[in-house]
């Protein structure tokens, strides 16, 4: 609900104009399903794997990355609402960069799609802030003890994306074949790209 409590929110309504469609024979709930499951699991994230993939294979492009984001993923046509102003950041040996909103959800569609439920969970906005290390062990992330967690919070101004680190073995893959193994996890910073 907003603030004065009369006017139900975007969600709800939402929810309601979809019910009437699915009651009107108008509207498969499967295909909205899958429809939203694409968007979830496969355009976004693959947009965003594409980057990482060009990034680690092209010096040039990864420095254009780090140092102007938007500008970065504009050149490979990634830009749009939610996508106006994203900043890039790297995972390292010493450094793990996760991404949260701690007041909504904003996250950058055009490189990831829609947000995971998870991401905007009540629990995981507050508790990553005050216990990065315990909740990226509990999603199947542990970090050594020297590794040092940054928590990047998004906005309505900034939006962030982790450039996870390379894994070793992956030295002879050309960028179609590493797009397959970055995950949209691995891009919020909350889990690390495997070997393949």
């Amino acid at each position: 609900m907003t603030s004065d409590d009369s006017t139900p929110s975007a969600a709800l309504r939402t929810e309601a104009l979809e019910q009437l469609l699915v009651e009107r024979g108008l509207v498969d709930p499967a295909v909205v399903d899958g429809i939203i499951n694409t968007y979830e699991a496969d355009i976004g994230p693959l947009n965003g794997a594409k980057v990482v993939a060009k990034a680690w294979s092209d010096p040039d492009y990864r420095r254009r990355l780090l140092e102007d984001g938007t500008a970065a993923l504009g050149e490979l046509g990634f830009i749009g609402t939610q996508g106006e102003h994203i900043v890039v950041v790297e995972n390292t040996d010493k450094t793990h960069n996760v991404v949260v909103c701690t007041l909504c959800s904003c996250y950058p569609w055009p490189v990831l799609g829609l947000p995971p439920s998870w991401y905007k969970d009540p629990a995981y906005r507050a508790r990553v802030v005050r216990e990065p290390r315990a909740v990226l062990s509990e999603m199947g992330l542990d970090l050594d003890d020297d590794v040092e967690i940054i928590v990047r919070d998004s906005t309505s101004e900034v939006r962030w994306l982790v450039l996870p680190q390379r894994p070793a073995g992956t030295e002879g893959l050309t960028e179609e074949q590493l797009v397959p193994l970055v995950t949209r996890d691995a891009m919020v910073g909350v889990a690390k790209v495997a070997a393949p």
